[in-house]
């Protein structure tokens, strides 16, 4: 691991300063706007995760670099404009999490007159003429994310249950009324969709309040899946050569072979 100071930060900088040089920098490089950025950093986003998922430390830290890229990328365009600079992001986020941390930086507040951290996000909120504290959530977040930020904001101003039974009841509600919608002779498709919906929504709230993030709790599940059909896969293939070949009844019947091999295995683990 290697020990640094802030001039490897500085070297850093001055590279992306000579990427978007007008004349010597990288043609692909100028080309870039705030907007234009959008796609990669979701990927670079991404790519952190899969590396954290695969827990490759290596990959991670390249990744992470590419993020930072990102950042900088950010930041230098921002400065062309006047606007700011990477040591305005610095300085903004350092005062962020000592503003959002009172009782860390600021020793002598108790935690009974400390604000607390949604109490203070709502503040700045409102100095910032918010009217509403759903105002500054982002529309690009993915669905389930954004689901959870919209009650969690909700629930920081009371509006919220405080016991798990009506989070249940209400998501057992929600898909009674799919069912219902599903039963009609004739089915309103647009109507289907805002009840799927309603379940879906109601789903999310019931994972927050049992702790879980909706968003990596459902990549667990797509990750599970996946894992558990690539067996089913080469299972059906050795016994019937592809799966077209295969009954549903025959592809059940492997899956639950997959899980009874999954649970001997964890059984055996836990010896």
């Amino acid at each position: 691991m290697q020990k640094t100071d802030i001039s490897t930060l500085i070297e850093l900088l001055k590279v992306m300063k000579q990427l978007r040089h007008p004349t010597a920098g990288c043609e692909w490089d100028r080309r870039q706007t705030f907007e234009t950025l959008i796609p990669y950093t979701l990927e670079e986003t991404y790519e952190v995760f899969d590396a954290i998922k695969r827990k490759d430390i290596e990959q991670l830290k390249n990744e992470l670099g590419d993020l930072l890229y990102q950042i900088i990328f950010y930041a230098e365009i921002a400065d062309e404009q006047h606007q700011f600079n990477f040591y305005d992001i610095c300085a903004a986020i350092k005062q962020k999490l000592i503003r959002r941390h009172p009782t860390i930086f600021h020793p002598q507040l108790s935690s009974s007159t400390a604000i607390k951290w949604e109490q203070q996000k709502h503040q700045e909120r409102m100095a910032k003429n918010q009217h509403s504290v759903l105002d500054d959530i982002p529309l690009t977040l993915p669905a389930l994310m954004r689901a959870e930020k919209i009650q969690t904001r909700c629930a920081s101003v009371g509006f919220d249950w405080t016991q798990i039974a009506p989070v249940i009841d209400k998501v057992k509600e929600e898909l009674q009324e799919v069912m219902e919608e599903i039963n009609q002779p004739n089915i309103d498709q647009e109507k289907l969709t805002e009840e799927v919906g309603d379940l879906l929504f109601a789903t999310v709230n019931l994972s927050r309040h049992l702790g879980q993030k909706a968003e990596t709790t459902l990549q667990q599940a797509n990750q599970k899946f996946e894992q558990r059909f690539r067996q089913l896969e080469t299972m059906i293939t050795r016994q019937y050569g592809n799966l077209q070949n295969a009954t549903l009844e025959q592809m059940e019947d492997a899956w639950q072979q997959i899980k009874l091999m999954e649970k001997i295995e964890k059984d055996q683990k836990g010896c």
